[in-house]
């Protein structure tokens, strides 16, 4: 096997060995990029200089991608947790002894909304909600 072919292998496995123990997506698309941009660098450059540019080149990529969706993920988790923050569920007590979850959005002021678009003043008992949500 010739040094730049050595050089490729070593380049993957490490590139191997990263990925294994990724936490984030900019972390794994950088060695992703890197084990690719080493395929292209050599594949077009046909030597140690090219696989390396190529590994440099497509790290840098992949950790700009993965760290553009890292950042996605940590807005929409954010966003979720925002909106459990701002709900409760009042258990609405049916006749036949079971019960009805009513989740309840906190709007501001000190007003809450009912699945069903309703507007309260206050956050509604379950009393105040049996005749929308029990039977």
């Amino acid at each position: 096997m010739r040094s730049t072919g050595k050089s490729l292998v070593v380049v993957l496995l490490c590139g191997l060995v990263m990925v294994a123990g990724c936490a984030t997506k900019a972390q794994t698309g950088a060695a992703a990029g890197a084990g690719v941009g080493a395929l292209a660098g050599q594949a077009i450059g046909g030597n140690t200089g090219g696989t390396l540019i190529g590994a440099g080149v497509g790290a840098l990529g992949g950790y700009m991608i993965g760290n553009e969706m890292d950042r996605q993920d940590a807005e929409r988790d954010r966003a979720v947790q925002d909106q459990q923050m701002n709900t409760t569920v009042v258990h609405v007590q049916n006749s036949n002894g079971s019960t009805t979850p009513v989740t309840l959005q906190h709007v501001g002021g000190g007003k809450w909304r009912g699945p069903k678009g309703e507007v309260y003043s206050s956050l509604p008992t379950a009393a105040q909600l049996q005749g929308a949500y029990g039977f």
